[in-house]
């Protein structure tokens, strides 16, 4: 039977630093996507902010996944007290990198075609 990491208090840390994490990422994306200089439509804009951020994100994702994985994996001396924390924030990371890469592009192109929408309406 496999080991299993039960859900405590450094684990429900650890997810409430990825909230932050996650938020802090979609904020500097946002930010970009707002910033770029590319004329074009909102889906040029956004491809365009993707294309800026994309290794950042990435970079981050990978390097914070690389250094929590030896105490996600409990190798060393009293990892057995923070391997639930490891656990949930490379969970959280490896969830937040599709998520801000592809599911935040489409929500704000959503938004913004439901805001064009609305506009005529308006006047």
């Amino acid at each position: 039977m496999a080991d299993e990491t039960e859900l405590n208090v450094s684990a429900l840390m650890g997810m409430v630093m990825i909230v932050g994490n996650v938020t802090e990422v979609a904020i500097f994306y946002y930010s970009e996507f707002a910033d770029v200089a590319h004329p074009g439509s909102v889906p040029d804009r956004l491809i365009a902010a993707g294309k800026y951020r994309m290794r950042a994100i990435t970079m981050t994702t990978v390097a914070a996944i690389l250094a929590l994985l030896p105490l996600a994996l409990g190798i060393g001396q009293g990892s057995a007290m923070l391997q639930p924390l490891a656990i949930a924030i490379i969970s959280g990371l490896v969830v937040q990198l599709p998520l801000v890469l592809f599911m935040l592009p489409a929500l704000l192109l959503t938004l913004q075609r439901t805001r064009d929408q609305a506009k005529p309406a308006m006047n």
